[in-house]
Parts: C-alpha cells; structure tokens; sequence
C-alpha cells in the first residue's frame, strides 16, 4: 500500500480539506486527489464525501482512519531510527479552532524556525490519546485524564492553561445587550453544548458546571459543525452556548453575534498538556516555557475539582508528576 497515499488520506482527514492537505504536502490538490482515489480503488470503499466545506469521511473513511494514522505514524518512526532530528514535534489538540491550537500558533509565529505537525486525532476518550503517546504516534496533547492516578508510568500530565469562559448569543437573546455576566445571570437560560460525548473530558466539565451553578446545559442531538451551531444561535432567541475566550470563531456578518465575559467567579476550563515521562520530544520544552508566560486566572475563578495546578517553576518535563487540585470556590 502506498505511504504516501496514506499520508495524503491523513492528512486530507484531518484537515477536512484536499487543498489544505496537498499545502501541508507540498504537492497540487490534484496529487492529493489521485492518491486517495488510488487508494478507494484498493480497497473498494469510499473514504470522502463531498461537502460545499471541503471533505468529509464516510463511516467506511472513519474505521479506518485510526489504522491509517498508526501506519503513517509508524513509518515517520522508522525514518527518525536512520535519521534523528528530522521528525516534526506532533501534537494532538481538539480543534484547529481551539484554545490549544491558537496558543501553538501564536508560539509558531514567534518560533517559525520550530518544525510542527499540530493535529486533532478524532477521539472522545483521552485514554485512547494516552495510549498514542505510549504508542508514539504522537509527542503530547492538549487533553486531561481527570484521574491523573490512571495514568500509565511512562505518560505524565502538566498543567498548560486555563481558558476563561464566554457566553456566545445571537441578538434576538435576552442577554445579548450584557457587557458582563455572572453565572447566576444564566440560570434558567437553554445553554446548548451539543455532542458531549461520554468518557470525555468535557463531559465531566459540563456535569461538574451544571451541578455547581444550577445550569441548563442542553447536550441534545448531534452536533453538525460550528457553522451549524453559529447559524442557529443567529437565529435563535432563547439558544445560547458556552465558548472559549480564546477560542477562534468566524461568523458573517449579519449573524451579530455576540461574545460575553462571565465574571464573579470567572468560569474556566483547565487544559493540560499530556506527554512521556522520559525522553519527550526536545521541542516541547520551548512550548511549555510559553505556556507559563500566559495570563493566568482573576482571583475569583471557577474550576472543576479534577483541574490541575499551574507549575510556575517548573522547567523539567522528567519531573512534572506532582498534580493537585486547584481550589474551586462555590456559589
């Protein structure tokens, strides 16, 4: 099977577009397109739909996309044994949107010269992005085990940052002309965080959040994409969800929406970062450096109890396994 028809399918996967893919290549679109093809030919599957977006997998894509990512990533390893220092620092965050994959971005700017793969492996279950590490599929990800104790021996969990809370509402919401709000304010408000998956860590979250300050966090139906979710908070007068003050979202601009703080207490959500105990990549020590440079949390701020504490002195990724919980005030 052709590697690099693997590569191209990866690639295109994650990325959700052939373009995007065939850049990150260094290849025309249309390579890209002719080596996926060669490979459904192969195996007598379609792996692609089309979408006015770009791509996505179909189920037959989506089974077997793990093996493709464990094959390509086995072959980078093979290549690293005759030739060290020439692998890419791979890391595993949630969404290219994300926090985490912003923070990386802003790093990159300032450190262009650094070779990195920023990826989004398409898992709920960070148990199973642990074992990728293990595996060394991967160099670290943005992901939380919140029972740092389950934990294997050779993987180890430190805190990366915590990311303040928004409340993104469409103008016809009731709160939409808030400058300011406070989680009391959103009682009884239709929170919509669709396709919290079981197992994950945002599940915990949510259930810990809605506990804690009397929520209505609605999880109904699947989640089609941010689009989907922009478009109808747009349109909605009574819809609101929760984002990420970091978090990067584009919406036209007739939808008005609208990002709001949430303060006293400020609600965040922790993020860690996951890596080897021994010998982890040599790049991942710039980046933790820059993650301590970021602003930290106001003083009235909520966290989950499983939230790990910010390791302002630390600078030795082989001796980061002491993690506490941060205090986490209530109501």
């Amino acid at each position: 099977m052709d590697t690099n028809a693997l590569r191209s399918f990866v690639r295109a996967a994650e990325l959700g577009q052939f373009q995007q893919a065939a850049d990150e290549l260094g290849v025309t679109q249309q390579a890209v397109s002719k080596r996926i093809a060669t490979l459904e030919r192969e195996l007598e599957v379609r792996l692609f739909t089309r979408t006015a977006r770009g791509v996505e997998l179909t189920l037959d894509g989506q089974a077997f996309l793990p093996h493709a990512q464990s094959i390509v990533a086995g072959v980078e390893r093979a290549v690293t044994a005759v030739r060290p220092g020439s692998r890419a620092l791979r890391i595993d965050v949630l969404g290219l949107r994300s926090a985490q994959a912003v923070v990386l971005h802003d790093y990159w700017r300032s450190h262009p010269e650094i070779n990195l793969d920023v990826v989004t492996l398409r898992v709920n279950d960070p148990r199973v992005v642990v074992a990728a590490i293990e595996a060394g599929d991967i160099d670290a990800s943005f992901r939380t085990v919140t029972d740092p104790a389950a934990l294997p021996p050779g993987v180890q969990m430190i805190h990366a940052f915590d990311t303040p809370l928004e409340l993104l509402v469409g103008p016809g919401h009731p709160l939409a002309a808030a400058r300011r709000l406070t989680p009391p304010q959103l009682r009884k408000h239709r929170i919509w965080v669709p396709g919290i998956a079981p197992r994950s860590e945002w599940a915990e979250f949510y259930d810990q959040l809605a506990t804690d300050f009397d929520l209505r966090i609605d999880a109904a139906g699947p989640h089609f994409g941010d689009e989907v979710l922009l478009d109808t908070l747009a349109e909605s007068a009574d819809v609101a969800t929760l984002v990420g003050a970091r978090d990067r979202y584009m919406w036209p601009i007739n939808h008005d929406l609208r990002r709001i703080p949430i303060v006293d207490p400020a609600l965040a959500y922790p993020l860690s970062l996951i890596l080897p105990s021994a010998s982890p990549h040599p790049g991942l020590r710039g980046i933790i450096a820059h993650l301590k440079t970021l602003p930290e949390l106001p003083d009235t701020a909520w966290l989950p109890s499983w939230a790990t504490t910010p390791q302002r002195g630390y600078d030795n990724t082989e001796n980061a396994r002491g993690l506490r919980p941060r205090p986490c005030p209530r109501p």
